[in-house]
């Protein structure tokens, strides 16, 4: 890997990783009932999505990886 593509992953990465963590304390905020009025299904609904947009990055990345190694069969 180039160095110049490493920083760049390494700027982009640091800045919307500490971003999508600031949104995410943001939404735990929203817990106060004094402030809000939301349900269960509320919550389930909030973090149904939030799992299911970590789990479509995590493929992602795992996908990339396995184009990057191949993808031979073997009985290993």
């Amino acid at each position: 890997m180039r160095k110049n593509d490493r920083d760049k992953f390494v700027r982009l990465a640091t800045k919307r990783v500490n971003a999508a963590l600031k949104a995410i304390q943001l939404i735990g905020n929203l817990s106060n009932r004094s402030n809000y009025d939301y349900g269960d299904e509320d919550v389930q609904k909030i973090f149904k999505a939030l799992q299911e947009e970590l789990n479509t990055s995590r493929k992602k990345f795992d996908l990339a990886q396995k184009r990057q190694t191949g993808n031979l069969f073997s009985f290993d």
